[in-house]
Order: structure tokens, then C-alpha cells, then sequence
């Protein structure tokens, strides 16, 4: 099949909309569910190269969780603790495959971006992720194949019409790409250039010590942001994206947005929040909002408001700003990537507030002294790679 038509593009009133191939060769891949539509395919095809990627820098299964053509997390599949489990809500999971704590991964970063997301995975899917896929609100997924077991879970999932597409893993587009714009064609060369540890070989800093997880996460940071709409930075540790700032015009406020989704992450796992009393059978999203209010800023103006009796049996104590504060000030060891430059220290003011000890980035910035001398106040491990990783 060289060609398939789809319901719209990306808004109902653009119509016709297929995809297809100019190069006589049958398109790479089968839905084999539902009916994807034109953003699930540009979510799909984005995020199947992201985990291909991961996979081959790791040699670990990898996941990602897609939003509007840019990773809302991303990981590979290293197993999970018991906090992890928690806040990712699959500690009653008993079978936890590498793939499916992947995916867990990818998709507990940030569960309110991820809500209603396309998932690529790099390995086939097994009974396990499948399960995990079921009960989450996702619009669908890709990977090179599934378990016959598994595909049966997924085919029950929104009666029938949850999107499940097979992409044959040995293709290989042609060397260059094209975009219209505005009835103009584009043409450049695809990004085949291949993120992997020798990236990381200048390191800039006084402080030269890059542990091993260190180096994968900046790997992890780097190829999500490959397919992350630029400006864009990204967080990462213990083998998964924390939180991705995508899309904005100002670098600081990419640090700033992706920083504030780290602490987010991380904040998820202090005593206080682990230990909020929900109503039981409460839905997952409205959990999951709740907690995203609980430890914001918001959470004051709901407790006035009263709304706290549907959402927990007792009302909770008030995480303040200062335990906040101090819960933060034990996280360590983050990685931060960025797709371009640092043009002044004060990204790097902003990352050592969310624990980041290994950053990577382009360099390049006529204050690169500067950000270099900032770094080595906290005692950072910096990279200068040389590469930048803009997308659009």
C-alpha cells in the first residue's frame, strides 16, 4: 500500500488529507486498529524514531510519550523502584516487563501532558505494557510488532477504535526530506546524525568527572530533544526525561518550563504527597490534576473554595513553600540537555535549583565563559557537543 487516506489533516475543515510515498516503495507501516488521523501519525512516526535511538545508545527497550508532535517523556527500561511505582501508579502491577517500565517511565514524567498521547515503543509490545496501555486515556501507539496476546488487549480498548499501527523496523527513508510550506517545498537533508557517548568527550568545566548514568541521561536528553520542537531543553535522570520545556522562543524560559516539570516530578515523591488520602475509586486524571494542585501554587485558593471534599476524605495539611523548598534541596544528579546554546548563565542559575550536575549543550555563545563560570560554581560537569538539534 503506497498510500492512505486519512479522515482530515489537522483540523476537520482541512480536507483531503492521506499519506503516501514518492518514492514507489509501499508504506512502512499497518494499522492493524482504529483509524489513526494526520497529528497521530506525525506523533507516531516522530516518536518510533525517538525510541529506535534510545534503543541503539542503550541497547534498552525504550517508550515515549507523544503530544502534538513533541515527547512529553521519554525513557528506557530500567526497573522501578518502589516510589517510582507509586507515583506512577502501577504498584499493583505485579508483571512489570523492561518494556513496560519504559513506557511507565515515559508516561508517569508527566502524566498531565501525557494524558490523551501516542506512544512509540522500540520493542514489540508484550502483554504486560499492553495492560498498562488499557487503562490509560491514550489515543494510541506504534512499535515494530505485538505479542498476539497483546494486540488482542489492545483492539478492546475504545470498543475497537484505539489506534494501534505496525511499523516495519528496517525501513529507511531516502536521504532527503521535504515540507510544504504555503505552497513552497522545502528540501534539506534528513538528521541522521548519531547521538552517542563520543558527544560527550569535551568536557569544559573544572569538574570532569561523568559517571556512567550520568552519560545515559544526557544521552536520553539529547535524542529526546532530536525530536522535541525547538527552543528546547530537557531534564533527565535515572534513565528518563523529568520534564521537557518545548517550543518556546527564549531558552531561559525552556530551562524555566522544563525545570518547573523536573521539580514537579520529583516533588511527587515526597512523604506528604505519596500519603494524600484520596476518596476511593477516584478517576485517574482527576488524581492526578489534584496532585498537580496540591503541590502548585493553586492549592491555597482550592481549600478556600472547598473543592478539597471530592477529591480527598480528610482535607491535607498544606505543603508550604519552605517543605517544598526542602524536599528540593535533596534532589541531585539531574542531567540537562540543550538543542542550542546557552546564551547566559542564568539557565544554568535555574537548573542548579532543580538538582542538575551534568549538562550538555552545543556551546558556541559569546558568553560561553560565562555560562562555563556558573557551572563550575556548583561544581557541574558541562560537555560542549558541537551539534545543535533544532526541529521543526
Amino acid at each position: 500500500m503506497r498510500e492512505l487516506e486519512l479522515k482530515y489533516g489537522c483540523n476537520p475543515n482541512q480536507k483531503p488529507s492521506k499519506i503516501y510515498t514518492n518514492d514507489g516503495r509501499d508504506l512502512p507501516i499497518e494499522v492493524l486498529s482504529g483509524r489513526p488521523g494526520y497529528i497521530n501519525f506525525m506523533d507516531a512516526l516522530n516518536g518510533w524514531q525517538l525510541v529506535r535511538e534510545l534503543k541503539r545508545a542503550t541497547n534498552l527497550p525504550a517508550a515515549t510519550s507523544f503530544k502534538h508532535v513533541s515527547p512529553a517523556g521519554a525513557a528506557v527500561g530500567l526497573p522501578l523502584d518502589d516510589t517510582l511505582a507509586a507515583i506512577y501508579w502501577v504498584a499493583d502491577i505485579k508483571e512489570m516487563s523492561p518494556l513496560a517500565c519504559a513506557y511507565a517511565r515515559a508516561r508517569g514524567a508527566d502524566r498531565m501532558s501525557s494524558y490523551g498521547d501516542f506512544i512509540a515503543l522500540s520493542d514489540v509490545c508484550d502483554v504486560p505494557t499492553a495492560k498498562m496501555i488499557k487503562r490509560e486515556v491514550s489515543d494510541g501507539v506504534i512499535a515494530p510488532g505485538y505479542e498476539p496476546k497483546a494486540l488482542e488487549i489492545l483492539r478492546q480498548k475504545k470498543n475497537g477504535g484505539y489506534n494501534v499501527i505496525q511499523i516495519d523496523p528496517d525501513y529507511a527513508p531516502a536521504a532527503l526530506e521535504h515540507k510544504d510550506v504555503f505552497g513552497i517545498t522545502f528540501e534539506q537533508g534528513r538528521n541522521e546524525l548519531c547521538i552517542d557517548e563520543a558527544l560527550l568527550s569535551d568536557i569544559v568545566t573544572e569538574n570532569k568527572e561523568l559517571p556512567e548514568s550520568g552519560k545515559i541521561d544526557l544521552l536520553i536528553s539529547l535524542i529526546t530533544l532530536k525530536y522535541t520542537q525547538s527552543n528546547s531543553v530537557c531534564y533527565a535522570k535515572g534513565g528518563q526525561a523529568i520534564g521537557i520545556g518545548a517550543g518556546q522562543q527564549s531558552r531561559v524560559h525552556c530551562t524555566r518550563l522544563a525545570g518547573n516539570k523536573a521539580d514537579n516530578w520529583y516533588l511527587r515523591q515526597a512523604p506528604k504527597v505519596l500519603e494524600l488520602p484520596f476518596v476511593d475509586k477516584i478517576q485517574r486524571a482527576i488524581r492526578d490534576n489534584a496532585i498537580d494542585l496540591y503541590i502548585g501554587d493553586e492549592y491555597m485558593d482550592v481549600l478556600a473554595e472547598g473543592e478539597w471534599q471530592k477529591v480527598f476524605k480528610v482535607k491535607p495539611d498544606v505543603f508550604t513553600k519552605e517543605e517544598k523548598r526542602a524536599w528540593l534541596d535533596s534532589m541531585t544528579g539531574v542531567a540537562l540537555g540543550s538543542d542550542a546554546f546557552f546564551p547566559f548563565g542564568d539557565n544554568i542559575e535555574r537548573a542548579h535549583k532543580s538538582g542538575v550536575q551534568y549538562v550538555a549543550q552545543p556551546g558556541g555563545s559569546l558568553r560561553d565563559d560565562d555560562v562555563i563560570s556558573v557551572c563550575n560554581k556548583y561544581n557541574m560537569v558541562m560537555a560542549f557537543t558541537g551539534i545543535r538539534l533544532f526541529h521543526h
